[in-house]
């Protein structure tokens, strides 16, 4: 199976343009592609996953990788899939990202001599001249096509700033800009940016002619990916600073059964023959196969040792009530207990258990929450130092399967 049939039997490909030259270009190695990520943040999340492996995929099979980090379009804001205005970021803080970001990518994709390229718009896209964009660029866009496209629609009652209208134009000029510096021929994203996607194709054709070519793919999960970026704790990170190599195990464990051999076939890079095997599995096979999921994500993104230990630290803490050697935990200080006590919904908020009081609060009344393997009933429990003394920690669990160790 070559590697175009291979993103579709995984579930990859939601649409393409002039599908026959795709398949030609990415089955023969001919493909130079990119991929966008606004630098939002300090770290990438699960919510990249899914471009981070296709990359990795396209680039095993021949074809060359182009990761452009949005410098310049995060000073503007995507409008796709938000509600509200992004908050407005400095220069400094986008570059810290962009540069946060870079090492992260590096573990999916080669940046070699000669091999992948990762590339910021914001070398291109600070400098330009308004009034030669809007007569060069601005000239080649419909309002009335930009205003049908779903990105801009779920904003309009709402609100939508000039600024966010924006967004496509300067897309659209990045894979123009692209295609002339870098022989880019390709460009994939997911299917939220189909309409700013085209408008990058159409660019190009009405800029260089007919003849040129320059093509479009959207990804069946990326709205989904999105979603997996996000759980009652917030985003799941790649950054093992901000999501341990454990809590990111246990994100993968945790998925729902309707969900695993999905993420299976389009995160992991397992055979398609093995898993297919798994297709049948019920019951307690589907644990196993999370077990599966969660094992081989977290060797990409933290490594061997890092899945080994969180793989053993899961089964230890089932099997065995509590072994706590490789489990998450948090450093307490004498500044977190008042007269040598500290309450258990300040103790859920220090450990990031909640994120406030109230959270905390409602989970102890629905009785979520065990300290040492003893429920808590009472909002208003405390901790004294003693309690921390025998083993010189207590372990908390927040409903069935979310453990930490607070440490004293």
């Amino acid at each position: 199976m070559q590697i175009y049939e291979e993103l579709v039997a995984r579930g990859l490909i939601a649409q393409v343009t002039n599908e026959e030259e795709i398949k030609e270009l990415i089955n023969n190695g001919k493909a130079t592609f990119y991929i966008g990520f606004d630098p939002t943040a300090d770290s990438l999340h699960v919510g990249h996953f899914m471009a981070l492996c296709l990359m990795k995929r396209l680039q095993m099979a021949g074809n060359k990788p182009i990761a452009l980090v949005g410098g310049g379009t995060a000073m503007v804001g995507d409008p796709s899939g938000r509600s509200d205005l992004r908050q407005m970021m400095t220069t400094e803080t986008i570059a810290h990202n962009v540069d946060c970001f870079k090492q992260q990518m590096s573990k999916f994709i080669d940046f070699g001599e000669g091999k992948a390229q990762l590339v910021n718009n914001a070398d291109w896209l600070l400098g330009l001249n308004y009034i030669e964009l809007l007569r060069d660029v601005g000239a080649c866009f419909s309002v009335n096509n930009m205003l049908r496209a779903e990105c801009y629609k779920q904003r309009m009652e709402k609100g939508l700033s000039f600024l966010e209208f924006n967004y496509m134009i300067m897309q659209s000029y990045d894979f123009l800009h692209l295609f002339k510096e870098y022989g880019c021929n390709l460009q994939f994203g997911g299917d939220d940016q189909w309409s700013n996607m085209l408008g990058g194709t159409e660019l190009i054709r009405r800029k260089l002619g007919k003849d040129a070519h320059a093509m479009t793919i959207t990804l069946l999960l990326n709205s989904e990916g999105k979603k997996m970026g996000k759980t009652a704790k917030g985003a799941v990170w790649l950054d093992p600073a901000k999501t341990s190599p454990y809590d990111f195990f246990q994100y993968w464990r945790n998925v729902d059964d309707a969900d695993v051999l999905k993420c299976i076939r389009m995160l992991t890079f397992l055979p398609l023959e093995e898993i297919d095997k798994m297709s049948g599995w019920e019951g307690s096979q589907l644990n196993r196969a999370k077990e599966i999921l969660a094992y081989e994500l977290t060797t990409l993104v933290h490594g061997k040792e890092e899945a080994d230990k969180a793989m053993e630290a899961a089964k230890s803490i089932f099997a065995a009530g509590g072994d706590s050697e490789n489990m998450p935990s948090t450093q307490l200080d004498d500044a977190d207990f008042t007269d040598g006590a500290i309450g258990i919904l300040n103790l859920m908020v220090r450990c990031k258990l909640c994120k406030s009081n109230g959270e905390a609060r409602r989970l102890i009344e629905q009785g979520g929450v065990s300290v040492n393997e003893a429920k808590v009933t009472d909002p208003k429990a405390t901790l004294t130092e003693a309690d921390f003394a025998e083993k010189g920690y207590v372990i908390i669990r927040k409903g069935k399967k979310v453990f930490h160790k607070a440490v004293k």
